[in-house]
């Protein structure tokens, strides 16, 4: 059984409330797992399933029907979250490489709602009741099925511990917060961004997007991607009227600039290749 999610609105800071409770946010992909019948069956948000690529997720011991919401997240040996390789293990089609990636990247799914308990929709109770009842649901000690633990009232604390550990961010909940499938003022998440200076070095010619790059520390220029977010009709107005003026060169899919141009961006981190994961623009450095 596959219930659309409830979606996060965002807030720009963190914030202290007794009426929410606080989260982690955890750095993977966000999936519905339904054990109905003695049947498990996994979807991501957009209702695709992806049961066997988690062939691991499918032992983990349900008594009773129940469909629960979280995140599925692969922990390393240093109890780092890593982004990266759970999209490896999503994106994995092949019986023998899931095989493989099982044992090499396990993953565990971080449950922080529940929906549907013994066949009763719970959607329309308030969350910390839904909270109690997600409690008494998830079997203790089980490595493969965690609880997301929240804190009342104190998320400044929060957010200033998940910096600290550089971790993805914080979800803020309501407390009398009823579950909808779509997205809600009641759920907000708090970025931990990470703000990096770059030079923009060229355009591409079809889809909108800036080619970013940064010193290399011996001189010259690296490439870090491509920043298609954040970007006002007011800041590419300023980019097209010098864009020409600095034109060095072009390809078939880009145009590529002298480094006049620098920028402040955000970026959620970055990848083991070196590059910004998913930028938006901030301003431009004068």
């Amino acid at each position: 059984m596959f219930i659309s999610p409830m979606l996060l609105g965002t807030s720009g800071v963190a914030f202290s409330d007794p009426a929410y409770i606080f989260e982690p946010k955890f750095d993977g992909h966000r999936a519905i797992l339904s054990h109905i019948d003695g049947c498990t069956r996994i979807y991501t948000r957009h209702a695709n399933e992806c049961t066997r690529q988690y062939p691991e997720l499918l032992s983990v011991p349900f008594v009773e029907d129940v469909v629960l919401d979280g995140e599925i997240v692969h922990i390393d040996a240093n109890g780092t979250v890593d982004f990266e390789s759970v999209m490896t293990r999503f994106q994995a089609r092949r019986a023998d490489s899931i095989r493989r990636l099982t044992d090499q990247l396990p993953v565990t799914f971080v449950v922080f709602d529940i929906l549907r308990y013994r066949g009763v929709d719970l959607r329309g109770l308030p969350l910390m009741r839904r909270k109690q009842t997600l409690a008494d649901a998830i079997l203790p000690n089980n490595p493969r099925i965690q609880y997301v633990p929240f804190i009342e009232g104190a998320g400044e604390a929060l957010f200033a511990d998940i910096c600290a550990k550089k971790m993805e961010g914080v979800v803020c909940k309501r407390k009398d917060s009823r579950y909808v499938s779509r997205r809600s003022p009641d759920w907000l998440k708090v970025i931990n961004w990470t703000f990096v200076d770059v030079y923009i070095v060229g355009y591409r010619k079809e889809d909108f997007g800036w080619l970013a790059a940064v010193d290399d520390g011996n001189g010259g220029l690296r490439p870090v991607g491509v920043i298609e977010l954040g970007v006002k009709p007011a800041h590419k107005r300023a980019f097209y009227g010098v864009r020409d003026s600095i034109t060095v060169g072009e390809d078939k899919n880009n145009v590529y600039l002298r480094p006049a141009i620098r920028a402040q961006i955000k970026t959620r981190n970055w990848t083991k290749a070196g590059l910004l994961r998913s930028p938006a623009f901030v301003e431009f450095i004068l």
